[in-house]
C-alpha cells in the first residue's frame, strides 16, 4: 500500500510559477512509477507526466514540455515544478503510483486527494 498526500496548490496569475510535491509513505515507495494528473472543471481526469522509479525516465505531454518538470527526491517526494503557468492550466492536480514501466497510462493503482491549482489571467 501506498498512500499519496499532494501539496503546494494555490492561487497564480498567468506567467507565474508553482511548485507541487507529492509525499508517500510506505517503504517501496521508490518502486513506483509516479504520474501527475489533471482534472479542469466538468472535464475528465488526463495524464500530464510522470516518471519512472528509478528517476531516469519521463515523460511530457504536449501542453507542459518545457513548462513543467518532474523530479524525484530521496525523501519519498516527488515534486513537479510548473513555470510560465496559463489559464487553461487551472484544474485540480492529482498524484498517482503504480508498479510496472510504462508512465504514461491512466491504469494507476494509488491515487492523493488532489491539490488546486488556479492561474488567473
Amino acid at each position: 500500500q501506498v498512500q499519496l498526500v499532494e501539496s503546494g496548490g494555490g492561487f497564480v496569475h498567468a506567467g507565474g510559477s508553482l511548485r507541487l510535491s507529492c509525499a508517500a509513505s510506505g517503504r517501496t515507495f521508490n518502486s513506483y512509477t509516479i504520474g501527475w494528473f489533471l482534472q479542469a472543471p466538468g472535464k475528465e481526469r488526463v495524464f500530464v507526466v510522470g516518471i519512472s522509479w528509478s528517476g531516469r525516465n519521463t515523460y511530457y505531454t504536449d501542453p507542459v514540455k518545457g513548462r513543467f518538470s518532474i523530479s524525484r527526491s530521496a525523501k519519498n517526494t516527488v515534486n513537479l515544478q510548473m513555470n510560465s503557468l496559463k489559464p487553461e492550466d487551472t484544474a485540480v492536480y492529482y498524484c498517482a503510483a503504480k508498479s510496472g514501466l510504462v508512465i504514461s497510462t491512466t491504469e494507476y493503482d494509488y491515487w492523493g486527494q488532489g491539490t488546486q491549482v488556479t492561474v488567473s489571467s
